[in-house]
């Protein structure tokens, strides 16, 4: 690859500040960050010809037999590590190559690059605006709640702002625009809500994101956790994304001249999440401990339909405000913040693109509470249901055409062998929840 003019502004930036050593990231198929490091002698070589390194140890890149990988950095992405380190280091996210010279499928980044191209292709660059809440407890191995605040609650029950404002101010040194901060539904339960941006670059902040949460955590001697369900009885962890797809610099979803203000396109990328929003569960809710918050009476979403106001359906239209056409929007209330968010996307926007291409009708807005309603009553409303635990969105995942063109073999593959994996080794778990109910009676 030739050197760019943002590679050589990158080349400069190190030489002034004085940076000796750069964090190459990259993520697994699984959404856990990797990272090596170099010296700043090797950036110029690693722009030109990528960094070799051995994939047969990363989860879901390559067999033993074919383990040599190239990371090529992307320049876009450099920013300063703001943390407290003795030196200053920086950070680039990478796109993963095969020694042949080609981008490997097995890369998640490039999975979502492929249906952004895919999105581009049809006119669109696609929009995403994720809320990812998480939990502040005292250690891993320790879940007491550190306070006992509520929604949007401030001091002194609220005893995380001190956390949640360094949070932020590393977050925006990064180059990561924060929108909202604030204390979430349960007890110790926080949300920082990232400023809408490209999915691309949203993908890379989300993992930037959620290493800032638990640097500044240990930093304070606690302990922040993105686990979708990590205390029975109260709200879940989620990461309701808000989405849009713009052409040049208007908002496809937005209709005047409708009654939701809602264009063709909208209604159709709509009507294509609704269709597919069962298959893909195993995308935006990836593992066992998922399944625990998409239960009723949490919030979270349990039903597949749409509606404005009711927030118990899976996807949200939030209302329009005149003169702000722009943030015409979808929200999709299922994925929680343990997601891989390259993949997470690239499924959400794979459904909603094939409602876009395949012109799937939007079915009537749920106006009532859904949960209310027997099942009798949803069977004759059309109103399906997500899958119920992880093993249900493994089948639904494996036999969706959708899924595995947008994931590609290699990724879609991998995916379902490591989640039957899981699912197996729950199932022969013996948990407390059977030794409490079952040892004292049987």
């Amino acid at each position: 690859m030739a050197t760019t003019a943002e590679a050589e502004y990158v080349l400069r930036t190190i030489e002034e500040r004085g940076i000796r050593f750069v964090r190459l990231w990259f993520t697994d198929v699984l959404g856990f960050l990797k990272s090596f490091t170099i010296t700043s002698q090797e950036l110029e070589g690693a722009f030109a010809e990528g960094m070799g390194f051995d994939g047969s140890s990363i989860e879901g890149f390559s067999r033993i037999q074919e383990s040599d990988m190239i990371a090529f950095p992307d320049p876009a992405t450099f920013q300063i590590i703001p943390w407290k380190l003795e030196a200053p280091v920086a950070r680039m996210f990478c796109d993963v190559w095969t020694p042949e010279g080609v981008a490997f499928d097995g890369d998640p980044r490039g999975v979502l690059k492929r249906q952004l191209a895919r999105a581009a292709d049809l006119g669109f660059t696609f929009y995403v605006g994720p809320e990812l809440e998480f939990f502040y407890f005292k250690a891993s191995d320790d879940p007491s709640f550190l306070d006992h605040g509520g929604y949007f609650d401030e001091t002194p029950l609220d005893v995380a702002t001190d956390w949640r404002k360094r949070t932020v101010q590393y977050l925006e040194s990064m180059g990561i625009p924060v929108e909202y901060v604030h204390h979430e539904v349960a007890p110790s339960q926080h949300e920082i809500d990232l400023r809408y941006a490209d999915a691309l670059t949203m993908a890379d902040n989300v993992m930037a994101y959620r290493l800032t949460v638990k640097e500044v955590a240990q930093e304070f001697g606690i302990y922040a956790t993105f686990m979708p369900k990590p205390v029975a009885g109260v709200n879940g962890s989620g990461m309701h994304t808000h989405q849009s797809l713009f052409q040049g610099d208007r908002n496809a979803f937005f209709d005047a001249s409708d009654e939701y203000h809602l264009s063709v396109t909208a209604k159709r990328y709509i009507a294509g999440l609704l269709r597919h929003g069962p298959e893909i569960t195993l995308l935006t809710n990836q593992w066992v401990n998922s399944y625990k918050r998409l239960v009723p009476g949490y919030e979270a979403p349990v039903y597949v339909c749409w509606a404005r106001r009711n927030r118990s359906a899976l996807v949200r239209v939030p209302q329009y405000k005149p003169g702000k056409e722009e943030a015409t929007r979808v929200e999709y209330r299922s994925p929680d913040p343990a997601c891989n968010p390259y993949l997470a996307f690239a499924a959400m926007l794979a459904a909603g693109l094939d409602g876009i291409e395949r012109e799937y009708e939007l079915p009537p807005e749920a106006s009532n509470n859904i949960y209310e309603m027997t099942d009798d009553e949803r069977a004759t409303a059309g109103i399906r249901s997500l899958p119920e635990d992880l093993v249900e969105a493994i089948h639904l995942a494996e036999r969706s055409d959708v899924l595995r063109e947008a994931l590609g073999d290699h990724v879609h593959e991998f995916l379902i062998r490591n989640k039957r994996e899981e699912w197996d080794a729950f199932k022969a778990y013996v948990s407390p929840f059977e030794l409490e109910r079952y040892l004292p009676i049987l």
